[in-house]
């Protein structure tokens, strides 16, 4: 199969690259970056220069041919402006950015006010373990934290165990910011501090997520902070169970809900060790969500690597759910130790 890489040399971009050239059925045909075009692969993204792809050049997007599928990994506002142009040459387009993760008019010009124009086509918000193979050209993935925050949660509203107040405090590594950060690593290192208490918009995201997940829409306060490490997302989410439930209950929704979904672990152990932790998770494509409930209060820790499974990752299990491939293929499931 024939791939596109759209945006190939932000963070995002480049994991994918390096995830493609790995997987059997797919290949790397096209990559492209407006600010590189013209220089090899591997020159941009040293991490790649080992791999066949490193000495390929990468090109400017209007020179896109036609592929089965094109990942845009675009900054936000980017892809409505050119979605028909894509679409035009891709039989399905993957986008990783924001672009069409909200759909309120005023929650999307609030927060991805670049993307309120373009493409008019009802585009799905799509995760792999809550929906079935999809049959739309375009899908849109989730957001990292987002990720992990709706697999930390949905298990709890699914089963209808919650009370509707959550509190939820996301920290994220420092690739969360993007190649365009411009904070400096003597700030970021062996520091943790505030990224945003209030309005982040991956809050209005989960909502609308869980709402048609679940039919249930938690109030959320949800926070981000920034850890002093390259990557991965940590969540942390407390609230109140209903009358009535107790930790049997939890436990039961969560093994119910990812019985059957390989990419998501439900951990735990009577030791903090047995809880998520970001060592198991970068590097693989997986989320761990662990639950601890005590009296009529719960706990959910979730992690995940924020450039695999929050990111290229989940692109490619998209893709070997719409090709009828194994779901696991070319995916890893285990990170570096220690």
């Amino acid at each position: 199969m024939s791939v596109a890489v759209l945006g190939g040399s932000g963070f995002i971009g480049a994991e994918l690259i390096r995830l493609l050239a790995a997987h059997p059925q797919v290949g790397p045909t096209f990559v492209s970056s407006a600010k590189n075009a013209g220089q090899r692969v591997g020159q941009v993204v040293p991490g790649l220069r080992n791999l066949p792809i490193g000495g390929h050049h990468m090109r400017k997007l209007d020179e896109m041919p036609t592929v089965d599928v094109a990942f845009a990994c675009l900054p936000n506002g980017v892809l409505p402006s050119v979605l028909d142009e894509v679409s035009d040459r891709a039989s399905v387009v993957i986008n990783l950015a924001g672009d069409y993760r909200l759909r309120e008019p005023d929650q999307v010009e609030r927060h991805y006010p670049a993307s309120a124009g373009g493409w008019r086509q009802p585009i799905p918000y799509y995760i792999p373990e809550f929906a079935p193979k999809p049959t739309a050209p375009v899908l849109n993935l989730p957001g990292c934290m987002a990720a992990a925050t709706i697999y930390a949660l949905y298990p709890l509203y699914q089963a209808d165990l919650a009370t509707e107040d959550v509190v939820v405090d996301a920290k994220s590594g420092s690739s969360g910011s993007g190649t365009g950060s411009v904070e400096h690593p003597a700030v970021r290192d062996g520091n943790v501090r505030v990224h945003r208490l209030h309005g982040h918009r991956h809050a209005p995201e989960v909502r609308q997520a869980l709402t048609d997940l679940t039919g249930r829409a938690p109030q959320l306060q949800f926070s981000t902070f920034s850890l002093p490490v390259a990557r991965g997302v940590m969540v942390s989410a407390y609230g109140r169970l209903k009358p009535g439930v107790d930790g049997s209950d939890v436990r039961r929704a969560f093994a119910r809900a990812y019985a059957d979904a390989p990419f998501v672990r439900v951990a735990g152990g009577r030791t903090p060790m047995g809880m998520p932790m970001l060592k198991t998770v970068v590097g693989a494509n997986v989320a761990e969500v662990g639950a601890a409930v005590a009296g009529d209060r719960w706990v959910v820790v979730s992690a995940l690597d924020n450039l695999i499974k929050g990111g290229a990752g989940q692109a490619v299990q998209t893709l070997n759910r719409i090709y009828g491939f194994d779901e696991r293929l070319g995916l890893p499931e285990a990170g570096g130790w220690p």
